[in-house]
């Protein structure tokens, strides 16, 4: 345990060092990706969550290995923190026959069932009923498990999102829904898209608990996270959690970024959550900046090999362009 910081009870030292790299590991690959976008090698779309380490790394820590996860079209980093191949996600970005969907589904459709990822989503706010459908089976079948449901501000405002956490809420499943606020629903800023300061005060019309916490503060996302999950494990239903965060870049690959200010980006970025979080190990005397260096060099060259291994690997079949296709 941190001597002076409270962690959930499975989370060792060796676990909050390793959580550096994994951040690290989430930003360079989202940050490859992009320069991969930008030299047109890299084909489709892309939603890049640089900025939002915290939230994928600092969440998925608080989950037991058995609780499953439900992603969004931002979500390279909930994937590295479920325990994803880096390997074949970089593969499925360059639509090789090696990635998570033999290179047919791209960026927005990487999907680790047997690690419980139950898939990333390019619909908005898509994923949120699939979490619930899971949490049904796992009440159902008293399967023991929590599901956590990422979702984005933009997604709040979806029907899908009111139906899926009315139903949590009144058969108190064991779902805890995680709303990633990054300021901005693709142009729009949340001020102007909804009537309310925070989206966790939603969680009052459903009658379940509802929290805002700070999306670049990887403790307190764990310590919260944690909290709801066993609750919800506990059989005593849902929790909406509130991630008050920020995207560094744009919204896809040809987002401009016209509608925020550069002072904005700068006062975000000043509140880097990897920052934060080396300050925070190297306080508590769990890390020094030499063992910080080595972590995040190796973390890059983890990125570096799989962009190697995504390069080298074959292009699907013609043969097999129907596979894999239900209808």
């Amino acid at each position: 345990m941190l001597s002076t910081v409270k962690t959930p009870p499975h989370i060792t030292n060796e676990k909050l060092v390793n959580l550096y790299k994994e951040m690290w590991l989430i930003r360079y690959f989202d940050e490859k990706v992009d320069q991969f976008f930008a030299k047109g090698m890299i084909h489709g779309t892309t939603h890049l969550c640089v900025g939002q380490e915290a939230t994928a790394a600092g969440a998925i820590a608080a989950l037991q290995e058995i609780d499953k996860i439900t992603s969004t079209h931002r979500g390279h980093g909930h994937c590295i923190s479920k325990g994803a191949d880096v390997n074949r996600m970089m593969a499925e970005l360059f639509g090789k026959e090696t990635g998570y969907c033999k290179g047919k589904g791209g960026s927005m459709h990487i999907a680790d069932v047997d690690k419980g990822n139950l898939g990333a989503n390019g619909i908005v706010g898509g994923g949120i009923p699939l979490a619930v459908g899971a949490a049904l089976t796992s009440k159902m079948k008293n399967q023991g498990y929590v599901v956590l449901c990422y979702f984005g501000d933009g997604a709040s405002n979806e029907g899908s999102f009111h139906e899926a956490i009315n139903l949590a809420s009144i058969w108190k499943l064991p779902v805890v829904f995680l709303c990633e606020n990054n300021q901005y629903g693709m142009s729009g800023s949340v001020k102007e898209m909804t009537n309310i300061e925070n989206i966790a005060d939603r969680a009052g019309g459903y009658g379940i608990p509802g929290k805002v916490i700070d999306g670049t503060d990887m403790i307190e996302i764990m310590n919260t996270v944690y909290d709801a999950v066993e609750n919800a494990r506990q059989g005593n239903g849902p929790t909406l959690l509130e991630a008050k965060t920020y995207r560094w870049k744009g919204h896809s690959k040809s987002d401009a970024k016209k509608y925020r200010t550069r002072e904005e980006e700068e006062e975000w970025r000043k509140k880097d959550s990897i920052k934060k979080y080396k300050e925070l190990l190297i306080q508590e005397g769990l890390l020094t900046e030499e063992k910080a260096s080595q972590l995040q060099a190796e973390a890059k060259q983890e990125i570096e090999e799989a962009v190697k291994f995504a390069e080298n690997s074959p292009e699907p079949s013609i043969d097999s362009l129907l596979e894999d296709v239900y209808a």
